[in-house]
């Protein structure tokens, strides 16, 4: 069987497919971000942290 040639899908079901597929790049995106995060937290952080766990200074 030949196929019709018609279009079969509107343009506003193409528009809402597309958004939909931006929308999970984006939030696959930033869970990506948010994973390397956890597993590598920034060198500013470390430093307070560290800083926080010795203690004030008693001179």
């Amino acid at each position: 069987m030949a196929s019709s040639g018609k279009k079969k899908t509107t343009m506003a079901k193409l528009t809402r497919e597309s958004r939909l597929r931006e929308r999970r790049l984006d939030k696959q995106a930033k869970k990506d971000a948010r994973k390397q995060m956890a597993s590598h937290p920034p060198e500013d952080s470390l430093n307070v942290a560290t800083a926080e766990s010795a203690g004030p200074d008693t001179d």
